[in-house]
């Protein structure tokens, strides 16, 4: 069946390049690549977020919450047929842990379930996640709201999946043409040479990954990239 759910704790860091740098040696010894970005090449990663008209979701995600909810339809790499694999999406945060709960569809099959709410006869598709997704979008009327991309590297720790990195760069954002099968392009959210990493296991961080952000001096933020997109957009 293809649904993959997540609970998590993920902390996120604003790196620089001198950081990412001395790091990837260490990733390349200590973790394997994700299946996306093999020979140590970033992969494109495109999500399309919803909201309602009056921005309620990420409004009330700013306030920190002790519980807070997101709707996103992503894919990994530039979609370009109606039949691609894409993911739809719900994230939830309550008291410092990530739950994530999300199936597979082909891009045609996401946008019939969004717009009609046609669900797909197929077997791939869990219907429990539909529920939770057609609930969340009755209580708050969502709709596209933001584009935003990145090309993503991503790791898993050699001798436990328990802990998952990712580095991002080239975050894109834009609240136009918000269709996963449109070009990728926007306005930056980040400086020429900052990446974003974020940590993320289901209990703790391994010692190699706490000394190397010791000897960085690398502290974690609360960086969320819909919630800087907002904030930019208000300006």
């Amino acid at each position: 069946m293809a649904i993959e759910i997540f609970n998590r704790v993920e902390l996120k860091y604003i790196l620089t390049q001198d950081d990412v740098d001395e790091l990837i040696p260490l990733l390349n010894e200590k973790m394997k690549s994700d299946v996306y970005n093999p020979d140590g090449k970033t992969y494109p990663v495109s999500n399309v977020y919803f909201d309602t008209d009056s921005d309620e979701l990420i409004i009330k995600s700013l306030e920190k919450p002790v519980y807070k909810e997101k709707l996103r339809i992503r894919s990994y790499g530039q979609v370009k047929d109606k039949n691609e694999t894409v993911f739809l999406e719900i994230k939830k945060k309550f008291d410092g842990v990530v739950y994530k709960r999300r199936s597979l569809f082909t891009l045609e099959g996401a946008r019939r379930f969004l717009k009609d709410g046609i669900v797909p006869d197929d077997k791939v598709v869990n219907r429990q996640v539909l529920f939770e997704i057609k609930d969340l979008m009755k209580r708050y009327e969502l709709k596209p709201k933001v584009f935003i991309s990145y090309d993503r590297l991503a790791f898993f720790d050699k001798e436990n999946d328990d802990f998952r990195l990712t580095l991002d760069k080239n975050i894109l954002t834009r609240r136009e043409d918000l269709l996963l099968d449109s070009p990728v392009y926007g306005e930056s959210l980040l400086k020429e040479d900052e990446w974003l990493m974020e940590a993320k296991a289901f209990k703790t961080f391994p010692l190699w990954f706490a000394q190397f952000l010791s000897k960085r001096k690398i502290y974690n933020t609360s960086f969320s990239k819909y919630g800087s997109e907002y904030r930019n957009y208000k300006q």
